[in-house]
């Protein structure tokens, strides 16, 4: 009938004047009819009713125009619901007294009604997020009747009639423009009002909770949809569905390469998140800044350091609601660790008095001791307080221990000063094993005169003055085994130098000498938690002090040799047991035996050694080819087998 009375003035004929009334009261009562059906349809999402009633609009013409209204009446709706939900007239209605105000008088709370106009702000915010999923909802399943409908005429899918202006789909058209809503109303809200601004920014890991939750629910809406299609409906719609091949993903789905929905509807709450987390941060500092006052010399206490670790765990904890919120303050968590170890940083004391190891604890060394544990309980809390943390995300987690590291640096550069000093004062003590005479011969009885030499009494006694003095007081046991362990290794290593360059040495020497060897086992027993965790360093030591007693045929096939002790070690203890004239390669170099010791020290290459130790060997072939000798010297032959063996290992 439309298309008979199309381009046509019908007006006037008087005998069809009534017709033409009825057809068009007919076709007022089928839209209507139709509306009806398609909003009862939408609204309990029955496919059948949605799928008729789109038949009756596509049948008329007016399917584009019929989607495109319903489409703009929710979004008009909704952004009637936002303004609502954020109306400060309405949301501090209950604390208004019944007296009007003044022309031009600002809504806000009242003082003490500051409490519940934030739970009635929060209690319309849960609505419209309720408001906004039931929306989506409906038009969700709109789309998904029309990506499967078709005409059974014309075979059309109805979506194609929607799309071919180039249009967007329906739903990414509604959900662009309600996320458009959100941010525009948002923020000409809370510029009107401090009270929706401060509620927003203050409670802002809130407010992401409730997006997170409603981007959640429509994921899940999207993914029962289908299966609520399969269940319901006529057989007819049934098997058009299933001709239907399977359509692609909606929006809530997967995001594209130039959208994001999700952040589309984050991009609402930028500005109060990066408020939130300004004003975390100096949630965070301000504790550390009140117990570090610039110019003061004391550390906080332990309730003060107490009152820092709380407030990075509840930073933590508050945004532990969303990943990339928990990363954000992670970041400023790792900033206020830091902020932690600079202050410390400016207490330490670097002056001389720092790392002397001569008298009792200066004031500068009990200051460092202080900083180095209060850096240390930090360091504990706050791995304590990540490790409680549950689905902490592994970026969060990364970002604070990388700051621990810092300040587990930073306790190490302070202690350095010390340590350097005990191992200097350990390797100025060893060195003075060569003032002592280990030439005698054994004494009647076979045994030592006496139960170790002197430079390893004073040693011993060094070590455990040490520990008790000054490492006693550090609280953090494992960090000071750790440093203090490295520096038994290198006594052990300096030991077992010095005794194998000590010459003469006598058969009572050799005695004294072992003696030494089993008290050095003792002497570093209070740097390490058990010596024999000392590794190579221990295994050197107990290996050595048998081939003291050892042939140099026998030294020279020892399965020690090269695995345990270098090569370099037992070539230049051989030459202890040769004529004078085969000087030891720092006698050779007239070096003195410190300056020799560092020289090793700066060559820990076996190859750079062995070629000092050949030298040596060939100034003495010279030597005694020009006095014309007959002979060498019987441990010679030896040392050259055994060297040109080392040289054949390093290739």
């Amino acid at each position: 009938m439309d298309y008979l009375s199309q381009g046509i003035d019908l007006s006037g004929i008087e005998v069809i004047e009534n017709d033409l009334l009825f057809i068009a009261r007919a076709r007022l009562e089928v839209e209507n009819q139709a509306k009806r059906l398609l909003e009862q349809g939408v609204e309990t999402q029955n496919p059948t009713q949605v799928g008729t009633a789109l038949q009756v609009f596509h049948n008329l013409g007016t399917l584009k125009g019929t989607i495109a209204n319903v489409v703009d009446g929710y979004c008009t709706v909704l952004e009637e619901n936002i303004k609502n939900a954020l109306d400060i007239k309405v949301l501090t209605q209950p604390s208004q007294t019944v007296t009007r105000g003044g022309p031009g008088r600002a809504a806000m709370p009242t003082p003490g009604n500051t409490a519940a106009f934030r739970a009635a702000l929060w209690t319309n915010m849960e609505k419209l997020m309720d408001q906004i999923c039931a929306a989506c909802g409906q038009v969700q399943h709109l789309q998904k009747v029309l990506t499967k409908k078709r005409d059974p005429v014309s075979h059309v899918c109805f979506i194609e009639e929607i799309v071919k202006d180039g249009q967007s789909d329906i739903l990414y058209k509604f959900w662009t423009a309600v996320t458009q809503t959100l941010s525009s109303q948002f923020q000409s809200a809370t510029d009107s009002s401090t009270f929706l601004k401060q509620a927003f920014e203050g409670e802002y890991p809130k407010l992401l909770r409730l997006y997170n939750d409603l981007w959640k629910r429509l994921q899940q809406y999207s993914q029962n949809i289908q299966r609520n299609f399969n269940t319901s409906g006529t057989t007819d719609l049934l098997a058009e569905l299933q001709q239907m091949e399977e359509d692609a993903q909606d929006i809530f789905m997967q995001k594209t390469q130039d959208y994001d929905p999700e952040k589309a509807l984050k991009d609402s709450l930028q500005q109060y998140e990066a408020a939130y987390l300004s004003k975390s941060l100096s949630r965070l500092f301000d504790p550390i800044n009140l117990v570090f006052p610039p110019g003061g010399r004391n550390l906080p206490s332990s309730d003060e350091l107490d009152s820092i670790i709380k407030t990075i765990a509840s930073e933590l904890n508050v945004a532990a609601v969303d990943p990339d919120l928990s990363l954000a303050v992670a970041k400023n968590v790792a900033k206020t660790i830091q902020l932690y170890g600079v202050k410390s940083e400016q207490l330490l004391s670097t002056q001389g008095d720092a790392s002397q190891v001569i008298g009792p604890l200066t004031e500068g060394q009990r200051r460092n001791v202080a900083v180095v544990n209060s850096l240390y309980k930090l360091h504990q809390s706050v791995l304590k307080v990540i490790t409680n943390q549950s689905s902490f995300p592994a970026a969060a987690e990364q970002t604070v221990t990388t700051a621990l590291k810092a300040v587990h640096d930073l306790m190490g550069s302070a202690v350095q000063p010390l340590l350097n000093s005990v191992g200097d004062s350990v390797e100025a003590i060893i060195i003075t094993m060569h003032q002592e005479d280990f030439s005698g011969s054994l004494s009647g009885s076979g045994k030592p005169d006496v139960p170790c030499s002197l430079y390893m009494k004073e040693l011993q006694g060094f070590i455990a003055r040490v520990m008790s003095d000054y490492f006693r007081h550090f609280e953090c046991f494992d960090f000071v085994f750790d440093n203090t362990e490295a520096m038994a290794q290198r006594a052990i290593e300096l030991f077992i130098r010095n005794a194998s360059l000590i010459r003469p040495l006598g058969e009572g020497g050799k005695m004294r000498l072992a003696a030494d060897f089993a008290q050095m086992e003792l002497a570093v027993a209070p740097l390490c938690r058990r010596v024999s965790d000392l590794g190579k360093s221990y295994r050197q030591l107990r290996s050595f002090r048998p081939l003291l007693f050892q042939t140099s045929e026998h030294i020279a096939s020892s399965p020690a040799l090269g695995e345990v002790i270098p090569f370099s070690i037992i070539l230049q203890f051989l030459f202890t047991r040769a004529p004078a004239e085969l000087k030891s390669p720092f006698q050779r170099a007239e070096w003195s035996i410190a300056r020799y010791s560092q020289w090793l020290d700066d060559h820990p290459s076996e190859k750079d050694r062995l070629a000092l130790i050949r030298g040596a060997l060939e100034a003495y072939v010279q030597s005694v080819r020009t006095r014309e000798g007959k002979e060498f010297a019987p441990v010679y032959p030896i040392m050259v087998q055994l060297l040109q063996k080392a040289m054949s290992t390093l290739q």
